[in-house]
């Protein structure tokens, strides 16, 4: 199973890390004291790497050390396209939105560890949307801010303009959200099914100046000879793909962990690590495909559970309000409905 997980050291100290680190030390504060429990040491720390639950545990540090409400978004506007050697060096010549999207997915484990990021065309608009990777419940909106914040931030810089984003937050509106009209706009949603960030599919197209095939190109070589045999995506992530890819055929536990080259309990093992299970995850990708059935194809309730394998409407209607609470016509009132800026 060539994924890697929670307590994987595969996280480059000078990477991301190193870029937390130098963020604090721009805010004031002496980056050792934000070392404690990551695994890192303050001697040699280019040399290092880091686990996932290491990373974490430094921007719990971080974000203990600077409780702000804004310090999440202006740290990922430091975060791509980063210092991660060649795959940093093709996103800075990315002919258009739609390139740097692709080498975002493609290099996750690099450019974004803890969350998946994923794409979803829906209708006239694309997607980009996280899962979880390696992330505790407490952190997940300090890590969902970040990472919208950075490509938000990165998109804004190569294009020349700042691009008519719109964002939707799976949680409830926070007490006080001017932090979020300032680093991300108004357009701005809470309470929605994913956390999620749209923009008109034509964005995705535009030239940007600083583009370069060639660049990106021969910046990809370098990479991949760098990178070699290393995991390119989380243990999460690898079965959130498998299942979104076959969740036609019903999959079960014994058909993912045989795609994974590994056994049943051992999955089973490995996902309650990560304080989740089978289940869990095959339902969440369950809904995020309702969603675009319903967004993109407009299909009813029998069609949806023709298309997920269930033996009638009801069934899917009873499993649907078990994975988020709602029937589905009330989840199609409330559903993500973005407008795209023209």
């Amino acid at each position: 199973m060539h994924c890697y997980q929670l307590h994987s050291p595969c996280i480059p100290a000078a990477y991301q890390p190193a870029l937390t680190l130098e963020f604090a030390r721009n805010q004031e504060l002496d980056y050792r004291d934000l070392l404690p429990g990551t695994g890192l040491t303050a001697a040699d720390l280019a040399a290092q790497s880091l686990t996932p639950a290491g990373y974490l545990r430094l921007l719990h540090n971080l974000a203990t050390a600077l409780p702000d409400g804004d310090t999440a978004f202006l740290l990922g506007q430091t975060l791509l396209p980063g210092h991660q050697g060649p795959i940093s060096h093709a996103l800075l010549q990315a002919r258009n939105l739609g390139q740097a999207l692709e080498l975002l997915l493609r290099y996750q484990a690099w450019l974004s560890p803890l969350l998946a990021p994923h794409l979803m065309r829906q209708g006239e608009q694309t997607l980009l949307y996280w899962t979880d990777s390696c992330v505790s419940a407490r952190q997940r909106t300090f890590l969902v801010e970040m990472m919208m914040a950075a490509v938000s931030g990165m998109a804004r810089w190569l294009s020349g303009q700042r691009l008519p984003w719109q964002y939707s937050f799976n949680r409830t509106r926070p007490a006080h959200p001017e932090q979020y009209a300032v680093h991300l706009g108004s357009q701005v949603q809470f309470n929605a099914y994913l956390d999620a960030m749209a923009i008109a599919s034509h964005w995705l197209e535009q030239p940007w100046p600083r583009g370069s095939e060639m660049g990106v190109q021969m910046a990809l070589a370098a990479a991949e000879r760098e990178i070699g045999q290393q995991p390119r995506r989380s243990l999460l992530a690898a079965v959130y793909d498998y299942l979104h890819e076959h969740i036609r055929q019903s999959p079960s536990l014994e058909q993912c962990s045989a795609a994974l080259g590994t056994s049943p309990a051992t999955l089973k093992r490995h996902l309650a690590a990560h304080d989740t299970h089978f289940q869990a995850e095959l339902d969440q990708v369950r809904t995020h495909v309702t969603l675009e059935l319903i967004h993109n194809r407009g299909y009813s309730n029998e069609q949806i559970a023709t298309h997920l394998g269930f033996h009638d409407a009801n069934n899917f209607r009873r499993s649907f309000k078990r994975w988020t609470g709602l029937t589905p016509s009330v989840f199609r009132s409330h559903l993500f409905q973005l407008q795209a800026s023209e």
